[in-house]
């Protein structure tokens, strides 16, 4: 009974506020004239079926979370992969006592080796998760980890995670308690000192971290703020996810928001932000979860899709739902969520082989 519990509140919230709506019919036909086509990266172990965010670990090794959404039966985890292309299970990321899980997404690395986690329990849907999500920093001693800090807890939809100047920048994909005048859907970017510990968000404007909110224009996909990116000038670019726009946030010296504009907008090359990374050019590449693509974003806010798959198996690198992009070693390796259907995506279901795909660097 267990068993069926946990996945039919999955299920549920597939179809309910989790699973993005639709915004065009169905269309399974890719543009023959894409600059790249997608290659498999690695096949992942069984108990990986929903990868997500990746960061670089202090050695250079890739690091990979898999908050296992479409089988919460096994144990939400981290995996490691050597360059040299070898893949192990790091470990099991703790889990949340009231809930008995957890639910790793955007992934961090300070210049310590510590590293932090969005653990977005909300994605789930179930009625118990609902603003128990935790930011955590996970501590560690010769490759074990030592101690476990929460340091901030009570988020609804805490997403993409960046650092910068001892500073921690957390997307929430929805802020469902902040009402618009329009009735759509808000989200938002927190800040949290990096030594922050045990705070308690109310996902209100009340809360004092939330340092810009952003709301989703387009009425079919009401699912917000995501990907998120640094640029080397100190310029914050986060993805809103519905309108599949990046918005550019520029900051004073003490972190106060001085603008946020919609900087990159143009849905026929991208429709919809999901992770986002950015390369030693400048150049920001990002995960369009529902078309089943990738596009690349230069300095002008030009955007160009670089690959993009129709609905498969993955099997043989296609981009199968992508939800990050990492630059690696070289290359960009994208994880493949895939998972979500509905009208607007690609995917049409979640199958096997549990892969990431790779793209080259340039054209």
């Amino acid at each position: 009974m267990k068993k069926n519990h946990l996945f039919s509140f999955v299920a549920a919230s597939l179809i309910g506020t989790t699973c993005i709506q639709c915004t065009s019919p169905k269309n399974n036909k890719v543009a023959e004239s894409l600059p790249q086509e997608s290659e498999l990266f690695m096949k992942l172990p069984d108990y990986c079926p929903t990868p997500d965010g990746m960061a670089i670990a202090p050695n250079g090794d890739l690091i990979l979370a898999c908050p296992n959404f479409a089988d919460i039966t096994q144990p939400a985890c981290l995996m490691r992969i050597t360059k040299d292309g070898n893949i192990s299970k790091w470990l099991d990321v703790p889990v949340l006592e009231e809930t008995g899980w957890a639910s790793p997404m955007g992934l961090a690395f300070n210049e310590e080796g510590d590293l932090f986690i969005s653990d977005n329990q909300g994605w789930s849907g179930a009625e118990k998760a609902k603003n128990k999500g935790r930011i955590l920093r996970l501590k560690f001693e010769n490759d074990q980890l030592k101690e476990t800090i929460t340091v901030a807890s009570g988020l609804e939809h805490p997403n993409g995670i960046r650092i910068r100047n001892g500073k921690l920048y957390v997307t929430q994909s929805s802020l469902s308690q902040i009402k618009d005048p329009s009735g759509l859907l808000v989200s938002g970017v927190y800040c949290f000192d990096m030594n922050d510990r045990d705070i308690v968000v109310t996902n209100t404007n009340e809360d004092k971290n939330l340092i810009t909110a952003v709301v989703t224009k387009n009425p079919e996909v009401q699912y917000g703020l995501d990907g998120i990116v640094f640029d080397e000038a100190g310029d914050l670019f986060v993805g809103n996810f519905g309108d599949g726009a990046i918005h550019r946030i520029k900051m004073d010296a003490e972190g106060k928001v001085l603008s946020n504009d919609v900087w990159a907008q143009d849905t026929t090359q991208l429709r919809t932000t999901d992770g986002m990374c950015i390369d030693d050019k400048g150049n920001i590449w990002v995960a369009d979860f529902s078309a089943n693509a990738v596009a690349r974003v230069d300095k002008t806010g030009k955007i160009q899709r670089m690959a993009q798959s129709p609905d498969s198996d993955g099997s043989k690198g296609e981009l199968d739902q992508p939800g990050e992009p990492i630059v690696w070693n070289g290359q960009v390796i994208v994880s493949c969520f895939d998972l979500v259907t509905g009208p607007d995506k690609v995917n049409t279901k979640h199958d096997k082989p549990f892969t990431l795909a790779k793209l080259s660097l340039e054209e």
